[in-house]
């Protein structure tokens, strides 16, 4: 009898942990695959929520694949440096379809992330980061190019070619964490790297945050993209150049006090210089924050004969203001802002620089030639344009940030120049709703709410 009674007793026991332990009720213990690419590529495949992904070096969507990501999901990639880096790349011709959600986005970090705080939100370099290159045509002799951070000898890094209305897939609700690992030489793979994307493509609400390179990084073609939140990044926020002519609106941009360079920088072209399309972007709705007064970087930097459109924002708290290449006797970025391929419409600055028109607005010339006649020019230009010094109200910390404004953003609105863009009665990326709540790292960690 004591046997059968402590029988009975460790039975009870094995009955009160399995109900315990039932899977999907209190916890989810989703299996692990390994992604590696010997060449083959993901091939057409779903990646599930309930499965824990693990990307091993460099893995393409390859021409002619369609990767689908469930929303939920989580890819995590191994760490690494040089030929040991980890990366997903959409090849030209290949397609993603990663369609999170505001409950559910899609997030891309290290592994052993545990999303729990295993990892610290600063940091930056742990794995490479998500390119997608297209078919989208650039201002380069070759009409092609290939993308920096995969080794040339590999022939799905090239982009570019005649199709502006190319359509790479879908990136919705995507978080991209903690990339820009080091491939050799200095050379950083960004959190989003876009070559030769076409307006075919939707891009929407999409987080970078602690990339060690830029925070988007795009390359010619005419992506349009909504919803940006690029944070803590180690070189610039928004980068482009050779021939980009796509569409942004509403993006926050926050650099920390101890990293970070340019919140915008805009080249044009390469090979040539002078090539075109020239680079014309149609930025709207930024709100953009920068190191503070003890960094030394440039708000924007404009050079290489590059053009584009910002207009409608906002840019806060960064030493140096905003330059304007000029070259003697060459095509060069002040002579597009004569001509109206760079303008600077009714955006507002405020503790850039010494907040006067003088200490925001430069033109520069890196031959020594005097450039104090384009100088005057430009800060009368801006001065014509509704742009404006004034404090747009927006609550900044070293830990904490308000993107929300409280002061007269309202007046002096530029004009949308395409139906794509939404109409809005206010200056930078917000309003009275905080579109980045929720779903980016950065606001479950306490930076925004």
């Amino acid at each position: 009898m004591p046997n059968n009674k402590i029988l009975i007793i460790l039975l009870f026991v094995l009955i009160i942990l399995s109900w315990g332990c039932r899977k999907g009720e209190y916890y989810s213990d989703p299996s692990e695959e390994t992604i590696r690419d010997y060449g083959e590529g993901t091939g057409t495949v779903t990646w599930k929520k309930d499965v824990s992904y693990i990307i091993e070096g460099f893995v393409f969507v390859n021409d002619g694949q369609v990767l689908t990501i469930e929303p939920g999901t989580v890819i995590r990639a191994k760490t690494g440096q040089g030929s040991a880096a980890s990366a997903l790349i959409v090849a030209r011709g290949g397609m993603i379809m990663a369609q999170g959600s505001s409950n559910e986005p899609i997030i891309f970090t290290v592994e052993g992330d545990d999303l729990e705080g295993s990892v610290p939100v600063e940091a930056k370099g742990l794995w490479g980061g998500l390119i997608i290159l297209g078919d989208a045509s650039l201002n380069i002799s070759s009409g092609e190019a290939h993308i920096e951070g995969i080794p040339l000898y590999e022939p799905r890094g090239v982009y570019g070619g005649l199709n502006d209305d190319d359509n790479s897939g879908v990136l919705s609700y995507l978080s991209i964490r903690h990339s820009g690992t080091n491939i050799g030489e200095g050379n950083e793979i960004n959190g989003l790297t876009l070559g030769g994307v076409g307006r075919g493509t939707t891009i929407d609400h999409i987080e970078v945050i602690s990339s060690a390179d830029d925070g988007v990084e795009i390359f010619g073609g005419t992506a349009r993209m909504k919803y940006l939140s690029l944070s803590f990044c180690g070189d610039d926020i928004l980068d482009y150049d050779i021939g980009f002519r796509g569409y942004c609106q509403f993006l926050l941009g926050i650099q920390e006090s101890s990293q970070g360079n340019r919140l915008i920088e805009a080249s044009g072209g390469s090979d040539p210089i002078t090539g075109q399309p020239y680079s014309q972007p149609y930025l709207y709705n930024l709100t953009m924050i920068g190191k503070g007064m003890n960094g030394s970087a440039n708000t924007m930097t404009f050079n290489l004969n590059a053009g584009g459109h910002i207009a409608n924002s906002i840019f806060l708290e960064q030493n140096k203001g905003v330059y304007v290449e000029y070259i003697e006797g060459s095509s060069n970025s002040f002579q597009q802002l004569q001509s109206g391929n760079l303008g600077l419409n009714s955006n507002m600055f405020y503790n850039i620089g010494s907040n006067t028109f003088e200490s925001v607005f430069h033109v520069y010339s890196g031959t020594g030639v005097n450039v104090d006649e384009q100088t005057a020019w430009f800060i009368q230009y801006c001065e014509d344009e509704f742009n404006e010094i004034s404090d747009p109200g927006i609550m900044v910390t070293d830990s904490y940030i308000n993107p929300l404004p409280q002061n007269n953003v309202y007046e002096n609105l530029a004009e949308l120049p395409d139906p794509w863009f939404d109409k809005t009665i206010y200056k930078g990326g917000f309003y009275t709703y905080n579109w980045a709540s929720g779903w980016t790292l950065l606001s479950q960690a306490g930076f925004i709410d």
